[in-house]
């Protein structure tokens, strides 16, 4: 490096960071503003360093990096500036991804909805998961590729131009190409947007790393940043991966009950990616000439909601169909009707759906969700219907078995998946996974494709991670629904006139054990909006008390499943935050783990009762 002032700086970074920079995977919603995001974090990063400030305490205080590793932290913060500072480009031109082919997707997508001509130049070899082919036919990409000695050895183009090369230490000298791209095999690959590229580009790139892929990963940066900081080689050690990996596809087979191989990703979009485009992938060599229909709940998390939009906006023969599933609204009746439509009209039918409904917590009637899904359809000229795939967000109650012998979905077409950042890990990491009935299997196929065409399996660390914690997951669960209905009861008799949505008895004597419950708070006012502005503030002012009074345990923030605490969160300013605003959520969303000081949440809460 250049300006050893900066080495030396971040050196003493690296030797004082807080713990939390590497353990934690989501973030405090009380100091988190969306709109500065990484741009608060690194200004008063930039301050310190100024400063020559680099104490643990300093650095405990900076603001939010992002809102979870999916999209960025502390340490790939710090690496992306590091970088820039070094090649004097803009920080938010320096992008890390924890994939090596998923940066050059995102600026495949934005340049074919600009109608932008690429052309790839190589070095060495592209990423071994790239193709070529697949990324024209499926994702409807189009670019040309082309070895060169030399990033000086490529021609002018009239369009955008990638250059990929593979290094084993994080240095860098010049940007000579649209974007420079180097990959660090399974540290994932850093993205360089040369000072002449049109700004739009970094924000479309970021949001493609937020909804399809991850960041380089934390204990992945910090490898990156050593080699960047020391000017040394990474150290690519595998951290006894295939045995923590073995050891993971059996509990998650030995938890669903299915036979087949589950599939894990670096997150649970990444695998909810995987499955789209999978699918795809398989209805068009399957139904070729059919209408696509991805069916989605207009409310439902928000990432799943954009996510599957944004693959839609790129594939014409790919359409969104809302499927109303809250509130006054009936999923069964909603998926009955849906799927009786998409018959006539000879299209393929995917449905995405949560069971437990987020943030609702509602669970349909199986046994009449299970005919609805079966049901025989006719197209309209009187042809068989092509059957639904059911994809089945099963994040809030992992435990319940859906997909083995005999189990309520066994004999329908359904692909289950978790977020791993929720309980299957406790918030240790982000990986997700997926499996499926005995009926998807041909399914599975495809979907593994394009989750390694994407590069998103998750990581060594990730795989350690699940390894350790899905053994004691189904006993978290249990642990936490006790503690969770407890402070449901206590509220329901303490402010009866709360609406609360939470899984009935005899729905948890079925296994539906959620420990996420959503508080409609009473409200008062003359008209619909002074109600609705009372009881916003009301929420408030209930998640302030809680976070203050007990800050080691109640945090404002948006995870689920973790190992101790409680989480308190507003969906429509957190979850939903890509929802249609007449879809959001203004209500409380708390969940608990099986590790709190309930009496002591109790108490607070008692307090805000009081208040009222």
């Amino acid at each position: 490096m250049q300006d050893i002032n900066i080495a030396t700086y971040l050196k003493d970074v690296l030797k004082n960071r807080p713990s939390d920079w590497l353990s934690l995977t989501t973030h405090r919603l009380d100091i988190y503003d969306e709109r500065l995001a990484k741009t608060e974090f690194l200004d008063q990063f930039e301050l310190l360093y100024k400063k020559g400030t680099s104490t643990t305490e300093a650095l405990n205080q900076l603001p939010t990096a992002y809102d979870y590793i999916r999209l960025g932290h502390p340490l790939s913060s710090i690496l992306e500036w590091g970088i820039a500072k070094h090649l004097d480009v803009p920080t938010q031109n320096v992008i890390s991804f924890g994939s090596q082919t998923m940066p050059v997707l995102a600026i495949l997508r934005t340049n074919t909805l600009k109608n932008t001509n690429t052309l790839i130049c190589y070095s060495s070899e592209l990423p071994e998961s790239f193709n070529e082919e697949v990324l024209k036919s499926v994702y409807n990409y189009r670019f040309e590729t082309q070895k060169v000695n030399t990033v000086e050895d490529i021609k002018p183009f009239n369009g955008s131009v990638i250059y990929i090369s593979n290094k084993s230490k994080v240095q860098f000298s010049s940007v000579k190409a649209d974007f420079h791209l180097t990959t660090y095999g399974p540290l994932g690959s850093i993205l360089v947007i040369n000072k002449t590229v049109e700004t739009s580009y970094v924000s479309d790139i970021q949001h493609v790393r937020r909804r399809e892929t991850v960041a380089m990963t934390p204990h992945n940066t910090l490898k990156a940043l050593e080699s960047f900081v020391e000017e040394s080689s990474i150290s690519f050690e595998d951290d006894a991966v295939e045995k923590h990996k073995a050891f993971v596809l059996e509990e998650i087979k030995t938890i669903t009950h299915s036979n087949l191989t589950p599939l894990v990703g670096s997150s649970g979009l990444s695998i909810q990616y995987a499955i789209m485009m999978g699918l795809v992938d398989y209805a068009l060599k399957h139904h070729k000439g059919q209408a696509i229909k991805f069916i989605v709940p207009p409310n439902c998390y928000g990432g799943t909601n954009d996510q599957a939009r944004r693959v839609a906006a790129c594939l014409e023969f790919v359409e969104i169909v809302d499927l109303p599933v809250d509130g006054n609204n009936d999923m069964v009746s909603s998926v009955n009707s849906v799927l009786d439509n998409i018959a006539k009209e000879n299209a393929v039918p995917f449905i995405i759906a949560e069971i437990p409904t987020n943030p609702r917590v509602e669970v349909p009637n199986l046994e009449h969700l299970k005919e609805a899904l079966s049901k025989p359809r006719l197209t309209s000229k009187g042809e068989k219907a092509t059957e639904p795939v059911f994809i089945l967000d099963q994040t809030f109650c992992p435990n319940v078995n859906f997909l083995g012998q005999n189990a309520i979905l066994s004999d329908i077409k359904t692909i289950s998946y978790a977020s791993g950042s929720k309980f299957p890990s406790g918030g240790t990491c982000t990986a997700g996974y997926c499996t499926g009935s005995e009926k998807t299997k041909a399914l599975l196929e495809p979907i593994k494709f394009h989750l390694t065409l994407c590069d998103n399996e998750a990581t060594a660390f990730q795989y350690k991670m699940l390894a350790e914690h899905l053994p004691s997951m189904l006993k978290r669960i249990d642990d936490a629904y006790v503690n969770t209905r407890d402070f449901v009861s206590f509220i329901q008799r303490n402010l009866p006139e709360a609406k609360i949505n939470f899984v009935s008895e005899a729905l948890a004597q079925q296994g539906f054990t959620p420990s996420v419950f959503s508080l409609d708070l009473p409200t008062k006012g003359d008209t619909h909006e002074e109600r609705e502005a009372y009881k916003r503030a009301l929420n408030l002012k209930l998640i302030n008390l809680m976070i203050t009074n007990i800050p080691d345990e109640s945090k404002f923030c948006v995870s689920y499943g973790q190992l101790k605490g409680c989480y308190w969160t507003i969906p429509a300013t957190s979850t939903q935050g890509t929802t249609k605003e007449g879809d959001k959520d203004y209500i409380v969303r708390a969940s608990l783990s099986p590790n709190l000081d309930l009496q002591r949440h109790k108490d607070v809460f008692m307090e805000f009762i009081e208040s009222l």
